[in-house]
């Protein structure tokens, strides 16, 4: 729980590093600084303040200095900060009318690391795994699309940034929903699956980004045409399935613009507003297996 520093009443606003900062007479000010264990600031920790019901009252990020510094009605507020990498922190805070709740320094502690998994070849189970997209569409809504069929296996190192990962995607299988659409997508227009029926991501190199991000930097090869992308990937730790077998998990997401692959496909409404959006995010849910253990299951 949170200690309370250097609480003042009434008029503490107007003095020392608060001068200047103008307070409604039924506000006070909250605020912080965070820190890692060596003492050093902890840059774009996220931190949420709620009051006594649990309702969100704003959020943020500290600053290049590791501070927090927030104008909230006067209250109890409980202060939650987490960051990548480490433990998340809980603690209370009470504000008063034009009072300032400085509380202090807080610390935190660096996470223990998920275990990775065993060196060997595994492989994508896709019953359990998920490849998405979401364009924009008219400069207004969001498009959302998946490829049904797809398969990948993964060499896991025995150093994990020497793992190796490729993935073949059907694309003939993308859906969105709506069959003319999808039928639209298929076709010369845009990914041509005659010419092109594959989508096909290598990847040799992988980037501890501390905590449980990494990135997975590889070709990508669509439409005939291959890339360097990098999946910003959050690895979510070991578990087991129904029959016993380990599974390993991660969540990804990059962005990719269409004209890099030569999708030049467009069409301009009335106003002037492409009708699909040049970028699009693709987002992965992933679960792996031992390639023993899919050969097990059938």
């Amino acid at each position: 729980m949170f200690g309370l520093f250097g609480k003042r009443g009434p008029g503490a606003s107007r003095g020392g590093p608060l001068a200047g900062l103008t307070v409604p007479p039924s506000a006070g000010v909250l605020s912080c600084r965070v820190l890692d264990p060596v003492s050093e600031p902890v840059r774009q920790a996220e931190f949420v303040v709620s009051d006594a019901a649990g309702r969100k009252v704003l959020a943020g990020e500290t600053d290049p200095y590791g501070s927090v510094l927030a104008t909230v009605p006067a209250g109890e507020y409980r202060l939650a900060i987490t960051s990548e990498g480490y433990t998340p922190y809980h603690g209370n805070a009470v504000v008063d009318e034009s009072g300032h709740a400085g509380l202090g320094e807080v610390r935190l502690q660096v996470a223990p690391q998920q275990p990775l998994p065993e060196p060997g070849d595994w492989e994508i189970d896709p019953m359990h795994s998920q490849i998405g997209f979401t364009a924009r569409h008219i400069g207004l809504a969001r498009i959302h699309g998946r490829f049904n069929s797809f398969a990948g296996a993964v060499r896991i190192a025995e150093r994990m940034e020497h793992s190796a990962m490729h993935v073949v995607i059907d694309a003939a299988s993308i859906d969105t929903g709506v069959r003319m659409r999808d039928d639209h997508l298929r076709s010369g227009d845009f990914l041509d699956v005659g010419a092109y029926p594959t989508l096909e991501f290598y990847s040799e190199r992988f980037v501890h980004k501390g905590g449980s991000r990494w990135a997975v930097t590889g070709a990508l090869t669509l439409h005939g045409v291959s890339r360097t992308v990098t999946l910003d990937t959050q690895y979510l730790g070991l578990g087991n399935g129904l029959q016993g077998e380990p599974r390993g998990a991660c969540r990804a997401t990059t962005e990719l613009h269409r004209e890099d692959f030569t999708l030049t496909w467009q069409t301009l409404l009335a106003r002037g507003i492409a009708a699909v959006g040049s970028s699009i995010t693709i987002d992965l849910d992933i679960q792996i297996v031992p390639k023993a253990a899919r050969t097990a299951q059938g």
